[in-house]
């Protein structure tokens, strides 16, 4: 029992001041319910169709064609295709990490993992368009240009701290 507490120990502390809120503040506290559910309800809609590509891509591509296009020796077409992959996928950033994990098993160098995640987070091409038409092509294509190297940067600077026993 106790195990079970220690492991669920913040989703339960987090239910309590729900709970506190509510009573002192019911208003406030459904408001709070109504989020959450609303983001778990989003997760639970995305999740699913993320792991089922996963899945797919873990058996339809062999690791050896990662590590040709992604691995070690990719050089810049690794970090062209890490790119484009995380500009053109669909979802929120939570759902990178487990395309990140099925990258790390197909032994995907970790600097183009680096860079296909910060690429998902910031260069998604709706977003791009978005920005376009909103914003401007000027502001959009600028905010693209310091984006890039900037992720390819701070790829390559995390690539050489983070010893290869963490990486592994």
């Amino acid at each position: 029992m106790k195990k079970l507490i220690k492991r669920y120990r913040v989703f339960l502390i987090v239910l309590v001041a729900m709970v506190i809120l509510t009573i002192f503040n019911r208003q406030l506290g459904w408001k709070a319910l109504s989020i959450t559910a609303n983001s778990v309800k989003e997760m639970l809609l995305v999740i699913p169709p993320i792991f089922l590509l996963l899945g797919l891509l873990d058996v339809w591509v062999p690791r050896e064609t990662m590590v040709k296009y992604m691995g070690e020796g990719s050089g810049l077409k690794g970090v062209l295709l890490a790119i484009f992959i995380g500009s053109a996928a669909a979802g929120p950033l939570y759902g990178a990490f487990p395309v990140a994990a099925v990258f790390m098993k197909k032994g995907v160098k970790f600097m183009n993992i680096l860079i296909f995640i910060g690429a998902w987070s910031t260069t998604k091409i709706p977003m791009f368009l978005f920005e376009m038409a909103a914003l401007g092509s000027r502001f959009a294509i600028a905010r693209l240009l310091i984006d890039i190297p900037g992720i390819i940067i701070i790829a390559f600077l995390l690539s050489k701290l983070v010893s290869k026993k963490e990486v592994d």
